[in-house]
């Protein structure tokens, strides 16, 4: 499984499935994290943490732990 923390820096993908429960889940929806959903890499924190992305739009940051949480194409 290949999740948005594995994707390297400069790339697009897209949006597969969001695992996690309750209000993690809900909260990814709400950032814009749903099917199918393109999303373009734009740089990541000097230690790992957290990841940039462009979704929808807007620029997004996102936490190691909640990257894991989107499958990705």
């Amino acid at each position: 499984m290949k999740t948005l923390r594995d994707v390297p820096v400069g790339t697009k993908a897209k949006v597969k499935k969001l695992h996690g429960e309750g209000a993690l889940k809900r909260r990814l929806m709400d950032m814009g994290f749903t099917n199918g959903c393109e999303l373009f890499v734009r740089k990541v924190a000097p230690l790992g943490d957290p990841v940039e992305i462009t979704i929808r739009g807007y620029e997004l940051s996102v936490r190691k732990d909640d990257a894991e949480c989107i499958e990705i194409l």
